[in-house]
């Protein structure tokens, strides 16, 4: 309670500022948000309820939306899974051991971070396409990656891969390894003590990075844009047909899907807020 209290006062000690500064810093960010963020929400969901709620969810009820929901669900939870178990491991290895090309590891992950995804999705097509390096052997054997849900995939696994590990690896380095070190000295396994003593200690943090994961494959556009053809139907997410059926005046469908997209984004932000209060909660514990 003590250093809570110290907290508190060194906090207040700290707003110097004028009330009139205050004012006009806070009302500046509040009208930044309102425009930006707010009325963009406002406008999508009007648009999609501009005709009624028949006909937004006759919209939703097409085929080719209920295609672009069906893939960007799939691809989503492709590329979450891919990136758990790599995140995990990758941020394991960083925070609890010392290796030749630690550094290097570390930045190959933060990678994606520096890569536009419209550049990503093309060093695809370098690779598979049918004249890039592995297009003749894919064609020859019958494999099709791009324009495809495998080439979907593995662009949005691409541009999504850090934020998992980028999430666990400063957490479990705060950690240390010393609940790790007492564990093993008492007879636990490898694999013994990462179930019963590291996954515990870091469950909200791979939440939070499996959240922001998701939020992003959903959506994604710039790399999905590149490999997946513009199939109608079949390999448009719903990023892709937003921008295709607003291109062809189909508004009241297109702001239905956006809907849907701007729907998820809320309740990320929501559970994204209660993952923060537990990640802040496990990091500064109470004191009595």
């Amino acid at each position: 309670m003590t250093v809570n209290r110290i907290a508190t006062s060194s906090a207040h000690e700290v707003r110097t500022e004028p009330a009139l500064v205050r004012f006009v810093l806070i009302g500046i960010a509040v009208t930044f948000l309102t425009v930006f963020v707010v009325l963009p929400l406002v406008v999508v969901f009007t648009e999609a309820f501009s005709r009624g709620v028949s006909a937004y969810l006759a919209a939703l009820s097409e085929p080719e939306a209920l295609s672009a929901i069906s893939l960007t669900l799939t691809v989503a939870a492709i590329s979450v899974s891919i990136n758990l178990v790599f995140g995990i491991i990758a941020a394991w290895a960083i925070a609890k051991f010392d290796f030749p090309g630690k550094v290097f590891l570390i930045t190959l992950i933060d990678l994606p971070f520096s890569v536009s995804p419209v550049i990503s999705g093309l060093v695809f097509v370098l690779l598979f396409g049918a004249q890039g390096y592995f297009g003749t052997w894919l064609i020859a054997h019958d494999y099709k990656i791009l324009f495809a849900l495998p080439g979907i995939a593995l662009a949005t696994t691409f541009v999504t891969f850090p934020f998992v590990a980028r999430e666990l690896i400063p957490l479990m380095q705060e950690q240390g390894t010393q609940e790790e070190e007492a564990a093993i000295s008492l007879g636990a396994s490898g694999l013994r003590t990462f179930v019963r003593v590291t996954l515990p200690n870091i469950k909200w943090g791979v939440l939070y990075g499996v959240l922001l994961c998701n939020a992003r494959a959903m959506g994604e556009f710039g790399a999905v844009s590149v490999v997946s053809g513009h199939v109608r139907g079949e390999t448009n997410t719903m990023p892709l047909l937003v921008e295709i059926l607003y291109n062809e005046y189909q508004f009241v469908t297109s702001f239905a899907i956006a809907s849907v997209l701007a729907f998820l984004a809320l309740v990320t932000l929501i559970v994204k807020t209660v993952l923060e209060g537990h990640l802040e909660q496990g990091q500064n514990p109470s004191d009595d």
